[in-house]
């Protein structure tokens, strides 16, 4: 990524040209629900520090997204965590209930969430219109005021109010959650 200032502007870009649709529908979300809502663009992140560049420029609570499954692949499941937290399998296996959780092929990624590695996020749930994937969030995520994730692809950043995307977006999108202590 190279050092460019990365600049917060109030929602959605004025030209969408250029980006994918799966990215405008998570505007079209925002927007229909009245939700406010800033964004950064930036090259995509490869490494730690240029993650951290992102982070500061959203001041937001940055989670890391994890797009886990069962053994058998019949039980899919997206974890919310502090960006920072380790994600150990047997702190929320005992907790849902679900045995030898792993990292789930990107391929179901696709097909449930219409998301690819690198962009996992939980505004990926609109497009699971079959209510597949189980969300998880760990209570540690609840106590910023803001959360940052990705608008479904991993050239741009969100930054929502946690209430919003609780009381709101989830809600909206059809989904329940499960709330983890890790």
């Amino acid at each position: 990524m190279e050092n460019k200032e990365l600049v917060l502007e109030k929602g959605r870009p004025k030209d969408v040209s250029g980006r994918l649709d799966k990215e405008i529908r998570v505007y079209d979300l925002l927007d229909s629900l009245g939700i406010e809502y800033e964004r950064v663009d930036h090259d995509k992140a490869d490494t730690m520090e240029e993650c951290q560049r992102v982070d500061e420029a959203l001041k937001a609570t940055i989670c890391k997204n994890l797009f886990l499954c069962n053994a058998a692949r019949k039980k899919f499941y997206l974890l919310m965590i502090v960006g920072d937290k380790k994600f150990v399998t047997k702190d929320i296996s005992a907790q849902i209930g679900s045995s030898r959780l792993s990292f789930a092929p990107a391929e179901y990624m696709e097909k449930y969430l219409d998301i690819t590695p690198g962009s996992v996020s939980v505004l990926g749930l609109m497009n699971d219109k079959d209510n597949v994937v189980n969300l998880i969030i760990d209570k540690d995520l609840l106590a910023g005021e803001y959360i940052g994730c990705h608008p479904c692809i991993n050239t741009s950043s969100l930054k929502l109010k946690t209430k919003d995307l609780i009381e709101k977006i989830i809600p909206a999108m059809n989904h329940e959650v499960r709330y983890v202590e890790l």
